[in-house]
Order: structure tokens, then sequence, then C-alpha cells
């Protein structure tokens, strides 16, 4: 089925449960351009969902309603597409599961365990959530923003379309490096529509980028068009190919549209992963807009 099967289009809410909403995107689409092979990947990764509408009805009619984290890697064959994952989840809304709230959620949480397993060909782990915790944790303690940093407001930025050849090397054996940024813009690769988020990046090697390059470098992705995940991939490889770093890290925290955030991660090692962003049994702290 298209990407663009829902996207962009006025589609009717399904009033009853609808697994055939669900559109699977194979990666390989969006990352031949970046000469990206499944057999070839130069990273290891997971792919964090978060969405903020799942609801339905006891048999006695009563809404239960909370937040579903989902995690898969990415080294499956496709990613669902966010729309028809909306549009499924909300076919929930009106249908009637299990006589006790509890008894529901078990039953609702199975199948969707089970279409989405299916779907992306690969185990998908999840988690229900209907109250904040007490104590959030946090991945990225000790990252640097980029923003910030005293040459930011002096530099010029005039490109806004991904352009790889401003990211220049500053040090030689310079260890390694913590940096984030909350300016990280792109837009849906089918509606155009802005997508806001952060990224964290580390790295390790003899040479590292200029931070006031990899700044420019991430704001010209602002008119950009793909998906969360490309836009993780497509800077992961910028970094991989530019500088050969012998360890690195990207992660991508967007903001939510339609009920639902992306949350894409990449790592040249698992450990470098962020643990708690990627546990579907943890609800992490996040940031200012998520």
């Amino acid at each position: 089925m298209s990407e663009g099967k829902y996207l962009g289009k006025l589609v009717d809410y399904p009033q009853h449960y609808a697994p055939e909403m669900l559109v699977a995107v194979p990666r390989h689409l969006n990352r031949e351009i970046y000469q990206l092979t499944d057999d070839n990947l130069p990273f290891v990764g997971f792919d964090a969902w978060h969405a903020y509408e799942l609801s339905f009805l006891t048999e006695r009619g009563l809404p239960v309603t909370g937040l579903l984290k989902f995690v898969y890697p990415a080294t499956n064959p496709s990613l669902v597409e966010s729309k028809s994952l909306k549009l499924y989840l909300n076919s929930f809304n009106m249908d009637r599961f299990g006589q006790t709230p509890d008894e529901g959620l078990n039953t609702v949480l199975a199948t969707i365990k089970k279409d989405l397993s299916n779907l992306l060909e690969t185990e998908v782990t999840l988690q229900f959530f209907d109250a904040l915790p007490q104590t959030a944790t946090f991945d990225f303690d000790g990252y640097a923003l980029l923003e910030k940093e005293a040459e930011a407001a002096d530099l010029t930025f005039n490109q806004f379309t991904e352009a790889p050849d401003l990211l220049k090397s500053e040090f030689e054996d310079a260890g390694e490096l913590r940096l984030a940024t909350h300016l990280l813009r792109s837009n849906c690769k089918i509606t155009h529509q802005p997508d806001w988020g952060s990224a964290y990046i580390y790295m390790k090697g003899s040479v590292l980028p200029a931070k006031t390059t990899l700044l420019q470098y991430l704001v010209s992705i602002r008119n950009e068009n793909h998906f969360h995940e490309e836009i993780c991939e497509m800077i992961y490889k910028r970094l991989w190919d530019i500088f050969i770093p012998t360890e690195l890290a990207v992660t991508c925290i967007y903001t939510r549209r339609g009920g639902i955030d992306i949350c894409p991660a990449r790592a040249s090692h698992l450990n470098l992963l962020p643990k708690h962003l990627l546990n579907a049994e943890v609800l992490s702290g996040k940031l200012l807009r998520q």
C-alpha cells in the first residue's frame, strides 16, 4: 500500500476495530538515496512511538483512556505510517472490550501488539500508561545546546535545504562530543506540514565537527520533506561518512502531531542507544515541547 494512502486526504474515522487501516512503508524507499542497504547498515537502532489518544469502552460503556508507548527495531523491513496508525487506534474508541478496564486493556493491548508485529514483521513491545511517573528518567544529561553556544548568535544561516557540505572538522585527536539542538525542523514527506523536534548527537573519534558548522547543518534541514526516521538516518549517515567516527549516536525526539510522536534513535553500538526512551515499559522524561 502507498505511504500516501491517507496522508493529506479526508478520511472517515472507522467506528469499529479496523486493522485494515494500518499501512506499512518499506524502509528501503527512504534509504536508497543515502546508499543504505539492509545487509550493510552502519547502525543499530529503534523507533519509539508515543500515541496519546488510545481509548476504548468496557462492556458496560466505561471509557478507558491513556497513552500507548511502543518500540520496534530499525532493522525490520518497514515502518508504520503515522496517519494509518492514528486511524487504526481510533477504531477502538467506540468498541467494547472486557467487563473491567483491566480485562479490556489486556485484550486491546494484545490485539495491538499482534497487529503491529504482523504488519512490521518484527516483535513490537508496548505499554499503556494512565498516569505520569513520579520520577521521569532522562537519557541526555550533559548534552550542550548548540544554539546556546556563544558563537551561535553571530552565525549566518542562509541554507534551508540539507547541505552536508556545511560540515567542517575542527579538532584533531578530539575525543568525544555530546551536543544537542531544540531547533530541529523538517516537513512531512507527503503533506509538507512542519515537524518540530530536538536532536541529540554523541560522537567519538579523532576528527569531530566544529560546533558552528554542525548547527548550520542541522538548521539546513528546515525545509526538507522526509519522515522522522529518514531525518535521523540522514543526519547519522552524513556524520558517519564525513568524520568516520569510532562511535556515533543520533536521536531525534519529535513533538507530537495528530496525537502521536515518533522518536527514532540510531547508533554504531547498542550501548550508545538511549535506554529509557527505547524501553516501552518506561515513560521517560522528554523536553519542553513534547
